[in-house]
C-alpha cells in the first residue's frame, strides 16, 4: 500500500496540471476573442461618430512630426503599443487615416512602449549599483528605438520609404487593393459583426462604445499577460535565465515567440530589468531577447490586419519592417551594435552621480520633448477648403475636398466629403509633386510646354494625354481665380466620341475644372472649383 501512494500521488498531480494548463488554456482563447470583439467595437464606434471625430484624428496627425509624438506620447501614457498600433490599424482599415499618415504614429509608439521599462528601473533607486544596472537594461530598449527613429523617420518624411515599401509589399504578395476602403471593415469575419451592430444601435453614443472598446482591449491584454507570465513560469529569474539566456540566437527566438504569445513587448523587456540589475544575466546577453520581443510585438498589427481583411495589411506591414530594420542595423553589425548598448550603460554610470539622472532622462525624453516637438510644429501643416460643383444631365451638385499640405514635403492628402463636410468622409487620396512631375489620385500630369503629348493606360483603356494651353490666369468666378494653369486634354482610344479636359492649377497643385466634351466641343459634364476657403 505505501509503495502505491506515489504513484496515486503522481496521477493526481498530473491531473492537476494537466487542469491548470486546459484552464489557462481557455483563459487564452477568452481573452484573444475579447481582444478581438474590443477592436471590432472600437471601429464601430468610430464609423458611429462620423466625420468628427475622423476630421479631428485627421487633423490631429496631418504633421508626420505630431503624428510621430502623438504616437509616442499615447503609448508612454497607456503603457502599450499593442492597444496603440491596433487602434492605428482600424483607423486606416475604416479610412480615418492614410498610410502615410499612420506610419509616423508606429514609430511612435515603438519608442512609447519602452517607458514601461525605464519606470520598472526606477523601482532600484535605493541600491545604486542594482540601480545602474536597471538604468542601462531599461534604456537600452530605448535607445534602440530612437535610433531606428532617427535613421527611418527622415526616410519616410522626405520619401515616404517605409509607406511605399510597405505598400509594394501589400498590393504584391497580400493582393490589398489600392486606393480608399470600400464597404464595412471586418476584424474578425464578421462573427462579432451582428452583435456589434446591436450594441452600437441600443447604446448610440460613439463615446461610451469607444471607452467600452478600450477597457476591453487593455483588460484583454492585462490578462494575456497575467495568464502567460504564470504559465510560463517568468516569477523564476533563475528558471528564466536557464530556459531563455543560453545562447543568443535561442535568446533572440524566445524574445520573438514569448512577446508574440503576450502580444507586449513592455511585458517582456520588463522582466529583463530585474535579471540585470541583480546580475543574473549581462546586458549584452539580454540584448537579443529586447531584439527579439521588438519583432514579436508586431504580431498584434498582423492580427488586427490580417484576420479576414488584408485592407490594413500595409500599417503591419511598416509596422514590422520598421522594427526589422531596426533589429539588421543594430543586431549583426559589431561596430553599430555597441553604440545603443553604450549609450544604455552611460546613462546607468550617469546614475550613480545623480540618482535623479533616470527620473530626469525619463520625463524630458517621453513627455517634455514631445510636447516642445508638437508645439514648435503646430503650424508645419495648411489646411485648406474646397467646395465643388458638379454639373451632370442639366444637375448641379456639389461636394467637398478638405486638402492638407506639409510644409517641405512633396505630398499632401485629399479628403473627400460627398455632399456637405458634415458628411463621413467618402475618399482619401494623396497628391505628390516632384519638380514637373504631379500625380493626382494615382494620375499622372507633366507640367512641360504646350504641345507636349504623352501616351498612357489605366484601367479605361489606353490614352493619349496633351497640353493644350497654359493660361496666365483662370477665373471661375468673382471670387475666385488661380494663376499658371495648365490645360490637358485626354483622349481615349476607344472613346471616340468624347474627350476629358483637366485644368490644373501648377503653383497649387490642384485639378480646378474637369469636363468631358463631345465631338463637337460642347460640354457633356463638368466639375469646377467652386470656393476655395485657407486655414
Amino acid at each position: 500500500m505505501n509503495n502505491g501512494q506515489p504513484i496515486i500521488e503522481t496521477n493526481i498531480s498530473r491531473k492537476a496540471r494537466w487542469k491548470t494548463i486546459l484552464r489557462n488554456t481557455a483563459y487564452i482563447i477568452g481573452a484573444l476573442l475579447i481582444f478581438l470583439f474590443a477592436l471590432e467595437l472600437m471601429l464601430s464606434s468610430l464609423q458611429h461618430l462620423g466625420k468628427t471625430a475622423a476630421e479631428t484624428i485627421i487633423l490631429a496627425t496631418s504633421n508626420p512630426f505630431t503624428a510621430l509624438f502623438i504616437g509616442l506620447l499615447i503609448t508612454a501614457i497607456i503603457q502599450s503599443s499593442t492597444a496603440t498600433t491596433s487602434m492605428t490599424v482600424a483607423l486606416v482599415a475604416s479610412g480615418s487615416l492614410t498610410l502615410e499618415s499612420a506610419v509616423p504614429i508606429i514609430m511612435g509608439a515603438n519608442v512609447g512602449t519602452t517607458i514601461t521599462s525605464t519606470i520598472v528601473s526606477l523601482g532600484f533607486l535605493p541600491k545604486k549599483k542594482e540601480f545602474r544596472r536597471a538604468v542601462a537594461a531599461g534604456t537600452y530598449h530605448d535607445f534602440f528605438n530612437i535610433l531606428t527613429v532617427i535613421i527611418l523617420f527622415p526616410l519616410e518624411y522626405y520619401f515616404q520609404f517605409l509607406s511605399h515599401l510597405s505598400q509594394s509589399i501589400a498590393t504584391t504578395f497580400f493582393k490589398q487593393p489600392i486606393g480608399p476602403v470600400a464597404g464595412n471593415f471586418s476584424l474578425v469575419g464578421g462573427g462579432f459583426g451582428t452583435f456589434t451592430d446591436w450594441l452600437v444601435n441600443t447604446i448610440g453614443n460613439g463615446f461610451i462604445l469607444i471607452v467600452v472598446s478600450l477597457v476591453l482591449l487593455f483588460g484583454s491584454i492585462l490578462f494575456f499577460r497575467k495568464v502567460l507570465t504564470n504559465l510560463l513560469g517568468f516569477a523564476s529569474p533563475e528558471r528564466f535565465q536557464r530556459f531563455f539566456f543560453h545562447s543568443q540566437l535561442k535568446s533572440f527566438a524566445w524574445g520573438v515567440l514569448t512577446t508574440a504569445a503576450i502580444r507586449s513587448s513592455s511585458v517582456t523587456t520588463s522582466l529583463v530589468v530585474p535579471l540585470v540589475a541583480k546580475k543574473i544575466v549581462t546586458l549584452r546577453k539580454a540584448v537579443p531577447f529586447i531584439l527579439g520581443a521588438n519583432i514579436g510585438t508586431t504580431i498584434s498589427a498582423f492580427l488586427a490586419a490580417m484576420v479576414n481583411s488584408n485592407v490594413a495589411i500595409s500599417i503591419a506591414i511598416a509596422h514590422f519592417l520598421f522594427n526589422f530594420i531596426g533589429v539588421l542595423i543594430f543586431f549583426p553589425i559589431p561596430g553599430i551594435k555597441e553604440i545603443p548598448i553604450k549609450l544604455a550603460m552611460g546613462l546607468g554610470r550617469l546614475t550613480l552621480k545623480y540618482r535623479l539622472a533616470g527620473l530626469l532622462y525619463l520625463l524630458v525624453m517621453f513627455f517634455f520633448i514631445p510636447f516642445s516637438l508638437i508645439y514648435f510644429n503646430r503650424n508645419a501643416v495648411s489646411i485648406t477648403e474646397l467646395t465643388y460643383k458638379k454639373t451632370e444631365n442639366n444637375q448641379t451638385s456639389y461636394f467637398t475636398v478638405i486638402t492638407k499640405t506639409f510644409e517641405n514635403q512633396s505630398m499632401s492628402n485629399l479628403i473627400v466629403y460627398p455632399g456637405e463636410k458634415n458628411n463621413e468622409p467618402s475618399q482619401i487620396y494623396s497628391v505628390y509633386r516632384r519638380n514637373n512631375l504631379l500625380i493626382i489620385n494615382n494620375e499622372l500630369f507633366e507640367l512641360n510646354k504646350p504641345g507636349f503629348c504623352r501616351d498612357g493606360e489605366d484601367r479605361d483603356g489606353k490614352f493619349e494625354m496633351c497640353i493644350r494651353e497654359i493660361m496666365p490666369q483662370l477665373t471661375l468666378n468673382p471670387n475666385l481665380s488661380l494663376d499658371s494653369v495648365f490645360v490637358f486634354e485626354k483622349v481615349y482610344d476607344r472613346q471616340i466620341n468624347s474627350t476629358t479636359w483637366c485644368y490644373i492649377s501648377s503653383p497649387a497643385n490642384l485639378l480646378v475644372k474637369k469636363e468631358k466634351r463631345d465631338t463637337l466641343n460642347n460640354v457633356i459634364s463638368s466639375e469646377e472649383l467652386f470656393s476655395l476657403v485657407k486655414k
